[in-house]
């Protein structure tokens, strides 16, 4: 899911579906996009955690995101962003059947979070836990 394409000037041809950065550089940006969908109860893009020592930042390029952080929820349209600093227990999904494309900005540990989620065979609540517990997060 995620690749390292970056021209040699550092500028990167799309970065639709790919990630402008590596996990040796300070930050990693990645554009990503969700389908849509009619659901009665939120289509989590990712489980509701926390990162102990990672700050994380949504910008969305099209469409609606909705970003939970604690208690509460807040809808980002094109155009608007937001960043989650650490120790906040968040979640995110795209509330209507329409696309909606954004920008994901993180650290190299969460980058490397979500490389070991999408590396696992087992996706089990128990090795979920683990996974987010080696990279200083908690699956809540």
């Amino acid at each position: 899911m995620f690749t390292d394409r970056m021209s040699t000037s550092g500028i990167a041809p799309s970065l639709a579906g790919n990630v402008l950065g590596s996990a040796t550089d300070d930050f990693l940006i990645a554009e990503w996009e969700d389908p849509g969908g009619v659901s009665d109860s939120p289509r989590l893009i990712a489980p509701l955690h926390r990162h102990n020592e990672d700050d994380e930042a949504w910008y969305v390029l099209e469409g609606v995101l909705h970003i939970q952080m604690d208690d509460d929820v807040i809808e980002l349209r094109a155009g608007a962003g937001v960043l989650v600093k650490r120790g906040t227990a968040h979640t995110y999904w795209n509330p209507g059947p329409g696309r909606t494309r954004y920008l994901l900005t993180m650290t190299p540990r969460i980058y490397l979070l979500i490389e070991a989620i999408h590396s696992l065979d087992d996706r089990t609540e128990e090795a979920l836990k683990q996974v987010f517990a080696e990279h200083n997060s908690e699956l809540l």
